[in-house]
């Protein structure tokens, strides 16, 4: 009843890909990336994207209740608009290109911001306190989200590049981006169902690995406690430089 032929290293990638989409959920984002990639491995790439999109929100609803009087919503009403033209391109996106055209599209998009972040603090080194971004950094954000996460479901390095350029704390990161992933990825259930990428083998797949995504959760949560913010930041950056290369290098 799964998705793919369940040998034991196709059972080993998805069961700690959904470990990791929890960890993520509730500590360091843009760590979904490299669960990405690793459901691609045991199964056909778009296909996994809408297994994929069912346990992020799982994790999503937890790090919501847990974390949702965190969240800045001067900042989500900035990012949200340029969401839907970005999840639409992505539709039709992934409508006509091949997995392998896919992955590297998405993943040199991921470097290019990677690139721009780590650039933006050599420039500022020394500037740690909470910035107000340009409105067009939040639009350029709002799309590139978009569109990666309706084509890989790999926008968390993209809202990770975004937060830690506004430099807010671990607390409104986390809280700040469960409400934006709850709201974005709700909103890609009509696009992937319209998509034929629903059959009852990815519902079983779910419910099969709800109980690892729930406790990867938790150990997520048990993390960020001991974390330091400097930690918390140096970690993201890392998570975002392999969630690219996983889709760079396993084509």
């Amino acid at each position: 009843m799964l998705p793919f032929d369940p040998t034991p290293l196709a059972l080993t990638l998805v069961i700690g890909a959904a470990l990791l989409i929890g960890i993520s959920k509730t500590s360091v984002g843009g760590l979904g990336s490299v669960s990405v990639a690793a459901f691609a491995q045991a199964m056909p790439a778009k296909q996994s994207t809408a297994a994929v999109l069912l346990l992020l929100i799982i994790g999503d609803l937890v790090a919501v209740r847990a974390y949702h009087h965190h969240a800045d919503w001067s900042m989500l009403k900035r990012l949200l608009p340029s969401v839907v033209p970005g999840v639409m391109l992505g539709a039709v996106f992934l409508n006509f290109v091949s997995d392998s055209t896919l992955r590297l599209v998405i993943g040199l998009m991921l470097l290019v911001m990677l690139a721009m972040q780590l650039w933006q603090r050599r420039s500022r080194p020394a500037d740690t306190s909470e910035q107000v971004l340009h409105p067009g950094y939040a639009v350029a954000t709002g799309v590139a989200a978009g569109f990666t996460t309706m084509t890989a479901n790999a926008a968390g390095p993209v809202m990770a590049m975004y937060l830690l350029a506004a430099r807010v704390d671990k607390a409104k990161f986390i809280g700040t981006g469960a409400w934006y992933f709850l709201l974005v990825n709700v909103s890609k259930v009509p696009f992937s169902a319209a998509l034929g990428l629903f059959p009852v083998t990815t519902l079983w797949l779910t419910l099969f690995l709800l109980p690892v995504v729930l406790l990867g959760t938790v150990l997520g949560r048990v993390l960020i406690k001991r974390m330091s913010q400097l930690v918390f930041e140096r970690i993201t950056l890392i998570a975002s430089v392999v969630g690219a290369a996983s889709l760079l290098l396993l084509r």
